[in-house]
């Protein structure tokens, strides 16, 4: 037999559902907020990530699927979603669009070779925004508080934000001769990685999981201490957007992200959530100004976040969160000859263009076994057709629930249909609102 890769998944039945749910949600949320959806490659040249995502990411040097294509192209699929939406902004020339700034997201299938764990997979599923052209301190608050407000509305509770500033190029260049003169003589005690982080990228260092609780770490200088006069000024002005926008945060300045790309605001978004430890965080981002420009685009601001799909699916399990999943249809068709299936299978077609949920016999079932499918089902209603009562063009309609019974024209089949669940979606006692029955 042969069986799925190490570190995939598949989804299916009423796990299916839930994710079609939650990401409904996001794409509603999105369209609230004025964000088109992009769709990008899932591969691409293996140079867009190494110079995007960065030479000494984790990432780039140890994760990605790397593949050359029968033109002897080196090609890499995509292990996150940026790097390819802003290949695709200087490709497609979004930035001379009169409508600034450009709001894109997206949701689909990433690819990364890493150790597999609940909640991480080697194909991982991750959605993610981005805002390219602005560097207003308001459209960093905006993105966070959009993260936040998608984890809210799905039903997360204590949701808090993590938030610090890396600064300008000026401050980042102040820190990184601090942070290096800081742990100069302590090489020894980072790991390998750190040790060759150290050297090519020093703020790495301190978003190492080995080295974490080590006192040279502890001990490390603050970021925010070392902003000049500009950035701690752009730093206030996104916490005072985060504060009007009821935005609960916490400056942590041990926060850098992983990623080579960024500058100013990096945050993470974290929730209690049961079962999850010390690992609780559920997504993060931040401002990468240079990017654009160092793909090749003009100078462009930006800011993202991503999230993997996976690990909010798990917190959403743990925390019982009650994802509406529809497990019953509207309609079951019964039939016993050939005519009558025909029939059934011109009404199943023609009920289905008019939004309702219809399902049919394609098993040779006996009529008992039709029965019972319905029920498997969940059916809400059956009509058994008869031979008789079609050549009356008329069709007996069965509540699977109650078990009362009528029949109906054919003609009205939809009418009497669309009436009746209307009035089963109804919260009211008396049905006295102005529901669609009314």
């Amino acid at each position: 037999m042969i069986t799925k890769p190490k570190g995939t998944k598949d989804i299916y039945g009423v796990e299916a559902k839930k994710w079609q749910y939650v990401s409904k949600v996001i794409d509603e949320v999105m369209e609230k907020y004025n964000y088109n959806f992009i769709r990008i490659p899932v591969f691409e040249s293996s140079e867009l990530f190494h110079r995007g995502v960065g030479e000494t990411t984790d990432i780039v040097t140890k994760e990605t699927y790397d593949f050359t294509d029968r033109g002897g192209r080196s090609m890499t699929l995509r292990p996150e979603g940026t790097a390819g939406v802003v290949r695709s902004y200087i490709e497609n020339k979004m930035y001379g669009d009169d409508n600034k700034p450009t709001k894109v997201y997206y949701n689909y299938p990433m690819y990364r070779y890493e150790r597999p764990q609940a909640g991480r997979y080697r194909e991982l599923t991750q959605f993610g925004m981005e805002i390219l052209g602005s560097d207003d301190p308001l459209s960093d608050a905006e993105i966070i508080s959009l993260a936040v407000n998608i984890y809210k509305i799905l039903g997360l509770k204590e949701i808090k934000v993590n938030i610090n500033s890396l600064g300008d190029k000026e401050s980042r260049d102040n820190y990184r001769s601090v942070l290096l003169n800081h742990f100069k003589g302590h090489e020894d005690d980072l790991c390998e990685d750190c040790k060759e982080r150290l050297l090519k990228n020093p703020l790495r260092v301190l978003d190492c999981k080995v080295d974490g609780e080590k006192e040279i770490m502890k001990n490390a200088p603050k970021t925010t201490d070392y902003l000049n006069d500009a950035s701690k000024e752009r730093f206030e002005k996104v916490k005072e957007y985060l504060e009007v926008m009821g935005v609960n945060y916490e400056v942590n300045p041990n926060i850098v992200r992983g990623l080579d790309y960024y500058n100013h605001t990096v945050f993470e978004v974290e929730a209690k959530v049961e079962g999850f430890g010390a690992q609780n965080v559920i997504g993060g981002g931040g401002r990468y100004n240079g990017m654009v420009e160092q793909l090749g685009g003009p100078s462009t601001p930006c800011i993202g976040f991503a999230a993997g799909m996976d690990r909010l699916m798990l917190a959403l399990e743990k925390e019982n969160v009650n994802i509406p999943v529809n497990e019953s249809i509207d309609l079951f068709l019964l039939y016993v000859n050939e005519d009558e299936k025909k029939t059934a299978a011109y009404l199943s077609n023609e009920l289905r263009m008019n939004g309702f949920i219809v399902e049919t016999d394609y098993m040779e079932r006996s009529l008992k076994a039709q029965f019972k499918q319905a029920d498997r089902l969940n059916s809400k209603y059956i009509a058994i057709l008869n031979s008789e009562d079609l050549k009356n063009n008329e069709i007996k309609i069965k509540n699977n629930k109650t078990k009362e019974e009528d029949v109906i024209s054919l003609d009205a089949l939809i009418y009497y249909l669309d009436e009746k669940l209307a009035l089963e979606d109804c919260d009211c006692e008396d049905h006295s609102c102005h529901c669609n029955h009314a």
